[in-house]
């Protein structure tokens, strides 16, 4: 029997999403129709791949046994498909430095691999990884991420990153700086605007958990375009912005505070997808992981109140099972630490 790759691609993308309404919008087919590929798969194989009824679809036994090696089956085709010379592809959020780091170091220690990097958000690097489009993601895991893909990937921490509190241009040294000083501004598109993203989720918690109401400047993007908006600005408030954006604007002459009374973590992953993987890979992970412990991104010093939204263990036990595992290759880590409610925990 010769399996048909489209019907195995079919399967793979219902069992990702575990509801055949949403697997058929990712596909863009109908969902009658995506029903009809899936049995017809069923009758090739001959074995229930799924369980389904009215409300409810779910993997057989057989169902995850096949899943395992149609993801193998997939990666191989693709892999087949791509010229040789293609290279690593990764991605990074606008210019936080985070993914520009672990590249620069990947660059050092594997010269020879090329690497092709493109800039996306959170939630698409996740939807180019699921469909093959990236080897490798960085980016923060949410919910609802894990809730639409429960299988076919693999995350862990990476980076706890600090905010810092940015004053105007020309306000002279203030200390100790707090959240409720001034106005209190955020470059990140609203709630209920189209392009509301993770970033966008994670600011609505700390919202609410600080107990501030943030002024949303939408999204400009680059550092450039974000140094440009706030030396227009006219009023007395302060940014509230990553630590990649907020040194260069202390390094540019800017005041730039950690937080006195809370201070935020924003909490980066790494993720790949859950198949063997390609030394190009495996190489990327132990880098990442290597560049996360000489620069201490996992460490979380502060001398206020951590905080990261939904966090289901302290943040010194998320650090302790990073660590744990750190000494670990990265074919040995599948499974290992699994976000939780935007949180991290033992898994």
């Amino acid at each position: 029997m010769d399996l048909d790759l489209r019907l195995v691609r079919y399967f793979v993308v219902v069992a990702d999403e575990l509801h055949f309404g949403r697997a058929a919008a990712r596909l863009h087919i109908s969902q009658p129709a995506l029903s009809k590929q899936v049995r017809r798969l069923e009758g090739e194989l001959g074995f229930r791949l799924l369980t389904r009824d009215s409300r409810h679809v779910a993997l057989t036994p057989d169902g995850s046994r096949f899943l395992r090696e149609a993801r193998v089956l997939i990666a191989q085709a693709a892999r087949m498909m791509r010229p040789e010379d293609t290279g690593l592809r990764v991605a990074h959020i606008f210019d936080l430095d985070t993914s520009r780091l672990v590249v620069d170091a990947f660059a050092d220690r594997y010269p020879d691999v090329s690497v092709i990097a493109s800039s996306m958000d959170s939630q698409r690097q996740l939807d180019a990884l699921m469909h093959g489009l990236l080897d490798v993601a960085i980016l923060r895991v949410t919910p609802s991420m894990t809730a639409a893909h429960p299988l076919g990937w693999v995350h862990r921490p990476l980076r706890l990153e600090p905010f810092w509190i940015v004053a105007r241009p020309g306000d002279s040294a203030a200390d100790p700086v707090s959240l409720h000083d001034r106005p209190l501004e955020v470059f990140a598109d609203p709630p209920g605007s189209a392009l509301f993203n993770a970033h966008g989720e994670y600011l609505v918690a700390l919202e609410t958990h600080a107990d501030v109401a943030f002024r949303w400047l939408g999204n400009p993007g680059t550092f450039d375009h974000c140094l440009a908006r706030l030396r227009r600005a006219p009023d007395d408030a302060y940014l509230l912005e990553l630590e990649s954006y907020a040194l260069r604007y202390g390094r540019l002459g800017l005041q730039t505070y950690r937080p006195s009374d809370l201070q935020p973590f924003y909490p980066w992953s790494i993720a790949w997808r859950d198949e063997p993987l390609a030394p190009a890979v495996t190489g990327f992970i132990d880098v990442a992981m290597d560049v996360a412990a000489s620069h201490g991104w996992l460490e979380g010093d502060t001398g206020a109140p951590a905080w990261q939204p939904g966090a289901q263990v302290s943040l010194g036990i998320a650090i302790a099972q990073a660590r744990k595992s750190g000494g670990s290759s990265a074919t040995s880590l599948t499974g290992a630490v699994l976000a939780v409610d935007g949180g991290w925990t033992a898994h």
